[in-house]
């Protein structure tokens, strides 16, 4: 029996869908058995992006969610090892990031709340599964985000090349791969595909741009692009990490009642811009030039890839393919391999990315028994 196989369960900021993988962690790298992508049905996703904002009766709606995402994560573990010949006695565990629903670490008792409870995941698959990654990061200090780049480090780094992994979900964030003896480091950069897509569901009822050909079709508005990047959360040091608390469709909307003569597309090239400012911007704080590697649903925006070539003419800008990981898979790759390093008692956290006082082993065991 193959004592290695993990599986990965991630739902981002975006919410456009579950992702599941089985990862076999056997070799010196991950390899990805199998994936499958679970769709959130509409009126769950409705009710997810409700309670994202401050509203009634949150304990209950809460409380529902919670039950109704966990559900949905076993469905999705469940379709994906049918796809396979792997029995569930296999998988060691399920490394479950759940859907976050608040992140606001900056508070004077900063938390962060995922939910899509474990117990029921355990349950209804019957695998053991390993959840809560955030809570203890935050609990030492830290903003129990990104996450990402300490499985970053493991899998990309190269002492020989200076690199960037970039993941554009919901929200964008880095990890910086200085390929010397320099400290790996890695924050959110702002708005990913959250604002964009918000903006097309909004004004045509398209899920996303697809391409960024509605972006490519407007004009950036420079006056309107300097007052977004304006935001004090550009100019913060990391560690810092953020999501739809700060940048969310109503606070675009705030911004955009300076410009309401701008057509709907400049407004979506002008958000897409954004994204890409923000992130070339950092990039060159962290350096002048190297390879940057993307990730995340980003990797297929062509117009977005276009212009972060252009803003950075001296990097490679690629997507994580030319590292071998194909870009949509990365994060739940992720996850099952926090899973297990939890399982073998190893930490999993980077403190220099994060601001936690120490490493730590992260999340908690539900068992399937």
């Amino acid at each position: 029996m193959n004592s290695s196989y993990y599986i990965g369960l991630m739902s981002g900021t975006s919410m456009d869908g579950i992702d599941a993988v089985l990862v076999n962690f056997d070799g010196d790298q991950p390899t990805l058995i199998e994936s499958h992508t679970e769709a959130l049905p509409l009126a769950l996703l409705k009710s997810l992006q409700k309670l994202c904002l401050p509203g009634n009766d949150e304990i209950n709606r809460l409380g529902h969610l919670d039950r109704s995402m966990g559900k949905l994560f076993a469905k999705a573990t469940n379709a994906l090892l049918a796809k396979t010949s792997i029995d569930k006695s296999q998988v060691i565990a399920i490394g479950s990031h759940g859907q976050t629903v608040r992140h606001m670490p900056n508070l004077e008792m900063g938390f962060t709340l995922q939910i899509g409870d474990p117990n029921t995941i355990a349950v209804e698959t019957g695998i053991n599964v390993i959840a809560d990654f955030r809570r203890k990061d935050v609990a030492l200090g830290g903003q129990g985000a990104p996450l990402v780049p300490a499985f970053h480090q493991h899998v990309f780094a190269n002492p020989n090349h200076q690199r960037i992994i970039l993941n554009i979900g919901g929200i964008a964030n880095v990890t910086y791969l200085p390929g010397n003896t320099e400290e790996v480091t890695g924050f959110d950069t702002g708005p990913g595909n959250g604002l964009s897509d918000a903006w097309i569901q909004h004004q045509l009822g398209q899920p996303y741009d697809k391409d960024g050909e509605w972006a490519k079709s407007g004009t950036t508005d420079q006056k309107m692009l300097q007052h977004l990047l304006s935001h004090p959360y550009f100019a913060l040091d990391a560690p810092k990490s953020t999501g739809r608390e700060l940048f969310n469709q109503a606070w675009a909307e705030q911004q955009l009642s300076e410009f309401n003569d701008l057509s709907e597309a400049d407004i979506q090239s002008t958000l897409l811009d954004l994204t890409c400012y923000s992130i070339a911007n950092d990039a060159l704080k962290l350096s002048e030039n190297g390879e940057l590697y993307v990730c995340g649903g980003g990797a297929y925006n062509c117009e977005l890839m276009h212009r972060l070539r252009k803003l950075l003419p001296n990097y490679k800008v690629v997507t994580t393919a030319d590292l071998g990981m194909d870009p949509q898979w990365v994060e739940g790759i992720a996850f099952a391999w926090l899973a297990m390093r939890h399982h073998l008692g190893l930490p999993g956290n980077l403190p220099a990315v994060t601001g936690a006082s120490k490493e730590a082993v992260l999340g908690a065991l539900y068992p399937a028994d």
